[in-house]
């Protein structure tokens, strides 16, 4: 964090190009275990991991929660598809909305990664104390809402 809030932007100690960087190099990490083995793409297991918690959902509603753009979202779920992942029906309701949904195969897969992306996250959290990972929650959770506003 700079000192003085007049200073001059340091990148490496700028807030958004350390949360970005530090996102980069987990996200590099995680897409190894998964992406060798079931040929899943970062954005791809995203779509995944957000519909086995939100099955029924819109692509527009995928979009708002992972935070991506359409045309990454589209990708995903376009690819999820092709690989027999994920399931596309048109609403009954409105024909220009699609509700999307994990196939048999996609449920199983994603309970094979599942695990691994856990077992991720703990080597993560243990070098932090039980305080620490508090501290690191409720900052997050501040900066997110701020952020989203």
């Amino acid at each position: 964090m700079a000192e003085d809030k007049n200073d001059k932007l340091v990148l490496e100690r700028f807030l958004p190009y350390r949360l970005s960087y530090l996102t980069n190099i987990i996200s590099r990490k995680l897409a190894r275990l998964y992406s060798e083995q079931f040929d899943i793409t970062p954005h791809e297991w995203k779509v995944l991991a957000n519909l086995s918690r939100h099955p029924n959902i819109s692509a527009a509603e995928t979009g708002v929660k992972t935070a991506m753009d359409k045309v990454a979202v589209s990708r995903a779920i376009r690819g999820l598809c092709d690989k027999g992942l994920v399931h596309k029906i048109f609403s009954s309701e409105d024909r220009r909305r699609s509700v999307l949904n994990l196939t048999k195969k996609g449920q199983e897969i994603y309970h094979q990664i599942e695990p691994q992306m856990i077992e991720y996250e703990n080597s993560l959290q243990d070098i932090l104390s039980q305080e620490e990972q508090n501290q690191l929650d409720c900052l997050l959770t501040k900066l997110t809402i701020h952020v989203d506003k």
